[in-house]
């Protein structure tokens, strides 16, 4: 094998499949980048089985061939190598030869016959949609996937296709957030994408018009970036009625400024960070919030005005559910709605439909 190819097209092309070397595997060629030769293309893949992520790079091939190298290191060698073009060739007894200008490394290879080949997914194409579109709907339910594995299910976002909608959903027993988009497509597909899997294509993802390209099978779900493709399991089981968890009641209605509101619970939630619930309170009447923290070290009190409908209302939160939710919605304007002091709070753009947050409160005792 004998290629040739610029430092930054190569080191691009290793730090998107290094997404998928998670070096935990027990096989110690998924710890490995399999580096293949295509014409005038490096086709480069990293893999933990759960997850593969392929891409090609432009490149000057003078000799075909296929190697595995270790992710970690090679990466390593690349980012600190001159901005120039990197020669590698393999030698003799499994190693290959990187050369940069005047530096010169010799590098063990491991045996590409024995990494895993990823799931070949038929691609007649199911699904369409933009870049950015696609980040924002991660970006916008991601926070709310469950970081323990009790409940794997809830680890993952589920992927809806419904009644012309496009619904990314995530909740983790303390909140649900639920991002929706129009779609023409007649389609009903219900799949649950692991947390980590979405992470990793938001990283990738940019803020284009360009789009995506989705295709699915019972077990697989395979994303097509540009010359990009991430294949990952979908996890086993049903996920949670949704709907069934959304209040459609309230006796109080809340319209506030979104930034304001986000601003205040930040400052309030300073005072809150001595214990681990992160509890800010808030009393609403009088058209006006009051937000409020105490602690050891001291306490706090904002007030932001509102427009209120409905009855007062004293309740507490864990101030980082509700931060999680403001900071991924976009509209100025937003609505709370609220049934009692030990309901869920509902929060929801004001003019726009396209989203829903749910947040469970903390309850307060008596004399707090």
């Amino acid at each position: 094998m004998k290629f040739l190819c610029k430092k930054n097209i190569l080191q691009e092309g290793i730090s998107i499949v290094q997404k998928a070397v998670t070096g935990k595997s027990t096989l110690p060629v998924l710890s490995g980048i399999l580096i293949k030769t295509d014409k005038n293309k490096l086709i480069l893949t990293g893999s933990d089985m759960d997850l593969s992520i392929e891409t090609k790079v432009e490149a000057d091939i003078v000799e075909e061939g296929t190697i595995v190298l270790d992710a970690k290191l090679f990466g390593e060698i690349i980012r600190k190598l001159p901005n120039d073009t990197i020669e590698i060739n393999t030698l003799e007894n499994n190693s290959i030869e990187i050369i940069c200008q005047k530096s010169r490394f010799t590098l063990i290879y491991m045996n590409p016959e024995e990494f895993p080949t990823p799931p070949i997914i038929n691609e007649n194409m199911i699904f369409s949609i933009s870049e950015k579109k696609l980040k924002t709907m991660i970006k916008g339910t991601i926070f709310a996937t469950a970081q323990d594995e009790t409940r794997p299910i809830l680890t993952g976002v589920l992927f809806q296709i419904k009644e012309d909608n496009l619904n990314f959903v995530a909740l983790d027993g303390y909140r649900l957030a639920l991002r929706k988009d129009p779609v023409d497509n007649n389609n009903t597909i219900n799949a649950v994408i692991p947390g980590k899997t979405l992470n990793e294509v938001s990283k990738i993802l940019e803020d284009v018009d360009k789009m995506v390209n989705i295709t699915f099978t019972p077990n697989h779900i395979l994303f097509s970036v540009g010359e990009t493709k991430i294949i990952s399991r979908l996890l086993e089981g049903e996920f949670i009625s949704y709907n069934s968890i959304i209040p459609e009641e309230y006796k109080l209605k809340v319209d506030i400024n979104r930034i304001e509101f986000l601003n205040s619970i930040e400052r309030a939630s300073l005072m809150a960070k001595d214990g681990n619930t992160n509890l800010v309170k808030f009393t609403v009447s009088d058209d006006k919030m009051v937000i409020t923290s105490n602690s050891q070290l001291g306490m706090v009190r904002e007030e932001v005005n509102i427009n209120m409908q409905g009855e007062d209302l004293q309740i507490a939160f864990n101030s980082k559910y509700l931060l999680d939710a403001l900071k991924s919605m976009e509209e100025e304007e937003i609505t709370l709605e609220f049934f009692s002091s030990v309901s869920p709070c509902i929060i929801k753009n004001r003019e726009n439909d396209n989203c829903i947050y749910l947040v469970l409160p903390v309850r307060l005792l008596n004399n707090n």
